[in-house]
């Protein structure tokens, strides 16, 4: 007699379908952002499932936050700094849960610019009512105060003048939003280069393999292919970096939150905390 069994694995076993592609199709233009947030979330998997050996407890949950951060960052930054993606892609992101809304509307306040996570001005969460030490601007610290909240990682998020502006000092807090537009701006460069000396190339190409007899002709014809091969991978330049982390200190030192900004921000936060006669962490 035969045993009708369920399939295995059962349907709702099979693995996930991405994230992006729950509730309905994602809106036109999502696409400007879809590999950076495959390439975050895809991190974060890999974070989460790795080994803890070594490692504080409270050091295994530093991937989750930084990542939330960057995720957000990054949607925020192409959203409302660099006008990149539309509302509806903007609003699609919230509502798929990619970005962390709560925490980008502490962004919008004054003195919360840089604000690592939620949990760290959550007075419940420290001893004695406060917020977490990474929330003191820099300079209310002494010279040799050590700073980095034990939930988080993060190396001080306040804002105003001397603040971090790498607040977890690894590629977690970086400015994505910034790198990709710098290399985007950098291809269009590039390719308005090509196009503009396609002309006078293709004249002096065909001017070169013309005046060539013999293997003389041949030898001129694979120089020429091999040029338009170095151009297409970004010739001298080097081709274009493919992953979503800088790969140099310029990509590194880059930042969507301006000091001066920051300095503003400052000012407006330490006057409503005199005002409120404390708040909850700005600054």
């Amino acid at each position: 007699t035969t045993i009708d069994r369920d399939p295995w694995p059962p349907p709702h076993k099979h693995p996930r379908m991405s994230r992006f592609a729950r509730k309905g199709k994602a809106p036109k233009g999502f696409e400007a952002i879809e590999q950076t947030l495959a390439a975050l979330e895809t991190e974060l998997r890999d974070k989460v499932n790795e080994g803890h050996e070594g490692k504080r407890k409270v050091e295994a949950i530093w991937p989750i936050h930084q990542i939330n951060w960057q995720r957000s960052r990054y949607v925020y930054d192409m959203f409302y700094k660099y006008k990149k993606i539309s509302r509806e892609v903007y609003e699609y992101c919230i509502r798929m849960k990619l970005i962390d809304a709560a925490l980008i509307a502490k962004w919008k306040k004054p003195g919360y610019e840089r604000l690592c996570s939620t949990y760290v001005i959550n007075t419940k969460n420290y001893k004695f009512g406060t917020v977490s030490i990474c929330r003191v601007p820099k300079h209310a610290l002494g010279p040799d105060t050590i700073v980095e909240d034990p939930h988080t990682g993060c190396l001080g998020c306040s804002s105003g003048p001397g603040g971090q502006r790498n607040i977890f000092g690894n590629k977690y807090g970086q400015y994505l939003a910034s790198i990709q537009v710098a290399r985007d701006q950098e291809r269009e460069r590039r390719r308005a280069l090509k196009d503009a000396a396609a002309g006078g190339a293709a004249e002096d190409a065909r001017a070169a393999v013309a005046s060539a007899g013999g293997k003389g002709k041949a030898a001129a014809a694979e120089e020429v292919a091999d040029e338009d091969a170095d151009t297409d991978e970004g010739g001298e330049e080097g081709p274009m970096p493919d992953t979503v982390w800088a790969v140099n200190e310029e990509e590194r030192n880059m930042e969507s939150i301006s000091s001066k900004a920051s300095a503003e921000a400052e000012r407006e936060a330490a006057k409503a905390v005199a005002r409120a006669g404390g708040g909850d962490g700005g600054g």
